[in-house]
């Protein structure tokens, strides 16, 4: 269990999640609001007893008028542990009657409204706990975060000696507090919200002086290399051995395969071919349907959590399928091949649009439909020459490897790769293969999401277009194109905006919501991968228009990159930028990307500022945490090699209309030294001529919310090691500026200013030593250029 006792009002909530599995669900009920939703996630729901709302006012207005908390559960229809607390739960007459008495209940599926999940799993990390599904938070009436956790068991525990709350424990002491201290309930409510909303827009204030270079794809590539996994492939805490869950990655793979295939570095060449061979003949691949589980919960990759999620294989594929172009294994080709063809079969519409998942469960039990016991292979390949050779092909031989009585099949390289290319042992692998298969359909399917979403079809049309393309496979480039145009005929509006969801009910298709960023970016990204695919202009168009669209809706037209919601969305008490890549990037990185590419395929310039207004936007979390936003980094490679090809003349300040391009073209820097004293001490003033309309930043600058490293700063260094004994730099000026409805202040130095150096020499140091003084220039006022940041280096003499 995990406490944070800043927040002491009720601290003792946060539950850790993952705690048994309860009996099967009673009969259901009469029908909730639920029913009246196109969430088949939320449609789960509908014969609870608990008096679940939909997220919106009607709810929110209730709980104002009975004066009670909300109760906040975000998860998705293919998620375990969501379906758990359901059964445990709000299944249980006893617990929903609690929740229907004391609360205001609230259902949201996190893949509809990825908006709400984002903030209140936000709010959770505020607490200093670990995230995941389902998501379970108090609110206020006003929709502001209180307390939160993941999965709760129903019932009290005793873990370790550590009695560990339950649900009903947790609603009862809710209770209390809102009764009891309800003052201190709604500070901690607000403190909590605006610590969210300051998370949601951290290192996005201000102006960032980092310079847009390809050391920052240097550093990201070091820190994702320093985390990954040599024996097994993938990535994870070396320090702990790789222990604990691992997942693909998807935009780690990205960035090394471009950065591998630009470098020519066979060290991450090697790492990705680790990687994806790994993968490919693990557990956590469907060696006999195809396709990819969600992770691994262990290093090796043959246990997986058995749902499948569409935008797993929408990425993976394409990463496979840009993969086999450079390295053309058979095992990629396979891998990919199955994959799409899973997707087709399994998770396509019949119109032609890709389906959202299918579940982990089935059966009662997480991974049924996939897992083989002894009597099972025996029974589906009477054979003892089939069934022997299967064991061998699918590690079965090696003994059961899932919950001590299950086989998961895996395919081990070694074997795939020494006999795919025999043809009788390949048809003798196809044979076996459908045999299984065909036996494996006749169980209890996994629950299958049927909602259409827009990003991540367009994540699905990327990876079929590249897959035709890399494979020469027509089928595969139809299916893109037959998505795309199911897409944009149906989940768009006369205005050409774009609907997050869509779904079949009743016959009757309904698509709704505002698109958000990630429904733009990554249908622009699927739509550019049908243009390289098919070179049909239409499609080349239409990220054009889809792209200006989302410009006008999203962009931050003051502090650059955009919002992950519209300008006329639901207000909520916090709106996010986002800036991180998870299983998925961030919208922001694929949109970065999408107009580098767009100004090379175009040659229109308004992409290519758009691109690198928002790479200068995203320019401080790139160097105080490249990991973290390695498809920007992607963007920003392929940013830097476009301008590297170009012939633009550079700017020339003895000219007339010469344009400032880095920040010592503005500032002059001077420095005047004094002697040594007897103790091999130096003084040195340094001078710094700010150009009239210029400013550098103060030290100290004065505010958080500008970018470590912005202040001006003064090293040393010499053969004699010297050391700066003190450093006293000028009182900047105080400048007060409004940034996202927040005013932030920090310090300035314009004019002229001076710094006073101390440099400690040891005793007998005639050599020179050399002060190195960093700092970046900004134009004064709201025209917002900031330049390069320069560092001049100065030559102090010993006498």
């Amino acid at each position: 269990m995990t406490r944070n006792r800043q927040y002491g009002l009720v601290i003792g909530l946060i539950i850790a999640a993952g705690i048994g599995v309860a009996n099967a669900a009673d009969k259901p009920g009469p029908a909730n609001r639920l029913a009246k939703e196109s969430s088949p996630y939320l449609r789960q729901h509908a014969h609870n007893p608990v008096n679940w709302y939909p997220w919106g006012p009607e709810a929110f207005e209730k709980a104002k008028k009975e004066n009670k908390l909300v109760f906040l559960s975000i998860g998705y229809s293919s998620c375990h542990w969501c379906h758990v607390m359901e059964r445990e739960s709000f299944e249980n007459a006893e617990v929903a009657k609690i929740l229907n008495d004391s609360f205001v209940c609230i259902k949201v599926d996190r893949e509809e409204r990825p908006d709400i999940d984002e903030i209140y799993m936000t709010a959770l990390h505020v607490f200093r706990q670990s995230g995941g599904w389902p998501l379970s938070m108090f609110l206020t009436p006003e929709a502001k975060p209180i307390v939160g956790g993941t999965y709760w068991p129903p019932d009290d525990r005793v873990i370790d000696g550590e009695t560990v709350k339950g649900f009903k424990s947790i609603l009862k002491v809710m209770k209390d507090v809102k009764e009891k201290q309800p003052k201190e309930l709604a500070d901690q409510a607000e403190e909590i919200a605006k610590r969210t909303q300051a998370r949601l827009e951290e290192g996005l204030h201000g102006r960032a002086i980092v310079t847009l270079e390809r050391k920052l794809i240097a550093d990201g590539i070091d820190e994702v290399i320093e985390g990954f996994d040599g024996e097994f492939g993938g990535f994870g805490r070396k320090a702990r051995g790789f222990r604990g869950t691992k997942f693909p990655m998807p935009c780690y793979l990205e960035l090394l395969l471009a950065e591998a295939k630009r470098t020519k570095n066979n060290d991450l060449s090697k790492a990705l071919a680790l990687t994806l061979g790994k993968m490919a003949t693990g557990g956590i691949f469907d060696q006999i349907g195809g396709g990819f589980h969600r992770y691994s919960t262990e290093r090796t990759w043959t246990v997986p959590h058995f749902e499948k999620m569409l935008y797993d294989n929408g990425q993976l594929a394409e990463i496979y399928a840009r993969a086999y172009e450079t390295d053309p294994k058979p095992l990629y080709a396979r891998t990919i091949r199955t994959t799409l063809d899973f997707v087709l079969r399994e998770l396509t519409a019949p119109e032609g649009a890709f389906y959202s998942a299918l579940d982990a469960d089935s059966e009662g039990e997480e991974g049924r439909f996939y897992v083989w016991t002894p009597k099972d292979l025996e029974q589906a390949l009477p054979n003892k020459d089939e069934l022997d050779f299967a064991r061998q092909l699918f590690g079965v031989s090696q003994g059961l490897n899932f919950e001590k009585k299950y086989s998961i099949l895996t395919m081990p390289e070694s074997a795939f790769e020494h006999k795919w290319t025999d043809v009788k042992v390949a048809e003798k692998i196809e044979v076996v293969r459908k045999k299984l298969f065909d036996i494996r359909a006749k169980r209890e399917r996994p629950f299958l999401d049927t909602k259409i979403l827009t990003a991540w079809n367009g994540q699905m049309i990327a990876g079929f277009a590249t897959a035709g393309r890399a494979l020469k496979e027509p089928k595969y480039t139809q299916a893109a194109a037959k998505a795309a145009d199911f897409v944009l005929a149906n989940l768009r509006t006369k205005d050409g905006r774009l609907f997050r969801t869509y779904m079949t009910i009743d016959g009757k298709g309904q698509a709704r919501l505002n698109g958000y960023l990630d429904d733009y970016a990554f249908l622009v990204h699927g739509l550019l991968a049908l243009h390289d695919a098919t070179n049909e202009k239409r499609w080349l168009d239409e990220t054009k228009t889809l792209t200006d669209v989302m410009v006008k809706w999203h962009l931050d037209e003051k502090a650059g990159g955009y919002f992950y919601t519209s300008n006329d969305h639901e207000k909520l008490f916090a709106r996010s930028k986002d800036q991180f890549d998870g299983a998925q990037p961030c919208g922001n990185s694929v949109a970065a990307r999408n107009l580098v590419r767009l100004h090379a395929k175009t040659g229109d310039a308004k992409y290519r500022d758009l691109a690198q207004k928002s790479l200068e936007t995203f320019a401080g979390p790139l160097k105080a945490n490249p990991s973290a936003i390695t498809i920007m980094l992607a963007a920003l490679g392929e940013y830097l090699e476009a301008k590297a090809g170009t012939t633009e003349q550079k700017d020339d300040l003895s000219k007339p209309g010469g344009k400032a391009t880095t920040s010592d073209s503005v500032v002059k820097v001077t420095s005047a030294a004094e002697k040594p004293d007897a103790n091999g001490k130096q003084v040195v003033t340094i001078t710094l001529a700010i150009d009239d309309g210029w400013h550098i930043y103060g030290n100290p600058v004065g505010s958080s919310e500008l970018v470590a490293g912005s202040e001006t700063t003064v090293k040393v260094s010499g053969k004699g090691k010297p050391k700066l004994a003190a450093v006293v730099y000028p009182k900047g000026k105080l400048t007060k500026e409004k940034v996202a409805n927040e005013e932030i202040e920090y310090f300035i130095y314009e004019g002229k200013i001076q710094i006073k150096a101390t440099i400690q020499r040891v005793a007998g140091d005639k050599e020179s030593v050399e002060l190195s003084v960093n700092f970046g220039a900004c134009k004064s006022g709201k025209a917002g250029v900031c330049l390069k940041p320069s560092e001049v280096k100065l030559k102090v003499p010993s006498s």
